[in-house]
C-alpha cells in the first residue's frame, strides 16, 4: 500500500481561478487516496468548490486590484491594512499548526505571489523551525509569466529552502526553461508531474446534447467578446454544415449573453457555461477556446480537436506559448487574437475537422503522479528517520 500522510496546501488566486482549481484537483485526489489534506485558500470564495474530503480554510479574501496586478485589495476593493494582514496571517498559521503536516505545498511561490510575502515568510519560517519540519514543495504550472533576470535571481535564492519544485506540466510539450531562464540552476529540484486536472470526474450531458457540434467557450473580457462575435458570424457563413454551441463564462456577466443571443441564428445555441463542459468536449466535432491551463487540460482529456485563440493582451505570453507548442506537435490549430475574423475562424474550424484527435499525446495524469512523488519522498524520509 502506498505511503500516505498529512499535506497542507496554500493557494492564492487573484483574477481567474486556475491556481485554485489545480490545488483543489490535487486535494481531492490525495484525500480520496487516504491522505489528510488541508487546503488554505486566500482568494475570493468559489461556490461549490470540490476539494473532496480535504478541509478547506478560507482566509480573509484578497484579489488583484486590476488586470495589471498593480496591488491587492479585499473583497470590497480596499487595500489591506496591517490589521487585515495580521489577522489573515494568524488564521493561516493556526490552521497550519493544527494540521501538523508532513508536507507543505505552496502554490506558485516563490515564482510569483511576492505580494503575499507578509504571510508566506511567516508560514515558511514556521515550517522550518518546528521540531518535525515538513517537506517543503513549491507547486507551479507549466508556464510562468515573463520575468526580469533580477527576479529570477531572487527566485533561485528563495528555492534553496524548498525540497522540490512540482512542475505541473509535461516537458515533452513545454519544458520549464521555456519560461524560466534559470531552470538549469534548480534542475535538481524540478519534478515534472504532468498536467493537473486530466483525471477529474466528467459529467455527461443529456443524451443527444452536443453531438458533433462546434463548441465555443467564450470567457469574459474583450477576448471573450471577440470570440463570441466571430463565432456567430462564422456560423452564419456555414449554416448547413453543423450546429454551433457558444458557452459564455460566468465572469462575462449577462451583457455578453444577451448580446450574442439577440443575433444568434437558429443553428447556434448561446448559453451560460455548463458544469458538463468536458462531457460536451468529448462529443463535439471541434472546440474553439482560449488557451488557459485548465481549458487546455479539459480539451486534451476529452480528445477534442482544438482551435485555440490565446489571450495575448499586454505582456501576456503564457497562453500563446502553450498554444504554439500544441500546434508544433500537430495537436491544435492556433488563430492569433490579432488575426481573429469570422472568415479565418471558419477556415480554421474546417482545418481542425481534418485533425486527428489528440488523445494520449500529453501527460494529463498529474494528480496521480504528484501523489506517487510525494508518497515516495515521504517513505524515504521515514526510512531515514527509522
Amino acid at each position: 500500500m502506498a505511503e500516505t500522510g498529512r499535506v497542507f496546501i496554500w493557494v492564492q488566486h487573484l483574477l481567474g481561478i486556475g491556481h485554485l482549481m489545480r490545488a483543489a484537483h490535487l486535494a481531492r485526489h490525495l484525500s480520496a487516496k487516504g491522505w489528510q489534506v488541508d487546503l488554505a485558500t486566500g482568494g475570493l470564495p468559489v461556490e461549490n468548490l470540490d476539494a473532496g474530503a480535504a478541509r478547506i480554510h478560507q482566509l480573509p479574501p484578497l484579489k488583484a486590484a486590476d488586470a495589471a496586478f498593480s496591488g491587492l485589495v479585499d473583497a470590497e476593493g480596499k487595500p489591506p491594512d496591517e490589521a487585515f494582514k495580521r489577522a489573515r496571517r494568524e488564521q493561516l498559521l493556526r490552521a497550519f499548526v493544527m494540521a501538523d503536516p508532513d508536507i507543505l505545498i505552496v502554490e506558485h511561490y516563490p515564482f510569483g505571489r511576492r505580494q503575499l510575502r507578509f504571510e508566506l515568510d511567516y508560514l515558511l519560517a514556521a515550517a522550518q523551525h518546528i521540531t518535525a519540519r515538513p517537506m517543503l514543495c513549491s507547486s507551479v504550472r507549466d508556464i510562468l509569466v515573463e520575468r526580469k533576470p533580477a527576479r529570477e535571481e531572487e527566485t533561485v535564492a528563495a528555492i534553496e529552502r524548498f525540497d522540490s519544485v512540482l512542475v505541473h506540466g509535461d516537458p515533452a510539450l513545454v519544458p520549464f526553461e521555456a519560461s524560466f531562464g534559470a531552470a538549469e540552476r534548480i534542475k535538481g529540484k524540478l519534478v515534472y508531474t504532468g498536467y493537473i486536472g486530466g483525471t477529474a470526474p466528467v459529467r455527461a450531458p443529456p443524451p443527444g446534447i452536443g453531438d458533433n457540434e462546434i463548441l465555443v467557450s467564450a470567457g469574459g473580457g474583450a477576448v471573450g467578446d471577440r470570440i463570441g462575435d466571430a463565432a456567430l458570424d462564422a456560423a452564419a457563413s456555414l449554416p448547413h454544415v453543423r450546429r454551433w454551441r457558444i458557452l459564455v463564462g460566468a465572469n462575462a456577466g449577462p451583457r455578453l449573453l444577451r448580446k450574442l443571443r439577440a443575433r444568434a441564428p437558429a443553428w447556434v445555441t448561446v448559453e451560460p457555461a455548463r458544469p458538463d463542459f468536458r462531457g460536451l468536449l468529448a462529443r463535439c466535432a471541434v472546440s474553439v477556446s482560449q488557451a488557459g491551463y485548465n481549458t487546455v487540460v479539459d480539451v486534451l482529456a476529452a480528445g477534442a480537436r482544438p482551435v485555440l485563440v490565446p489571450f495575448a493582451a499586454g505582456r501576456e505570453t503564457e497562453q500563446t506559448l502553450r498554444a504554439e507548442r500544441l500546434a508544433r506537435k500537430g495537436l491544435a490549430r492556433v488563430l492569433p487574437e490579432s488575426a481573429l475574423t469570422p472568415d479565418r475562424l471558419a477556415a480554421f474550424v474546417a482545418e481542425a475537422l481534418a485533425m486527428r484527435r489528440p488523445l494520449g499525446k500529453v501527460k494529463i495524469d498529474g494528480e496521480a503522479e504528484t501523489e506517487r512523488v510525494l508518497a515516495k519522498a515521504l517513505a524515504e524520509r521515514r526510512g531515514r528517520a527509522a
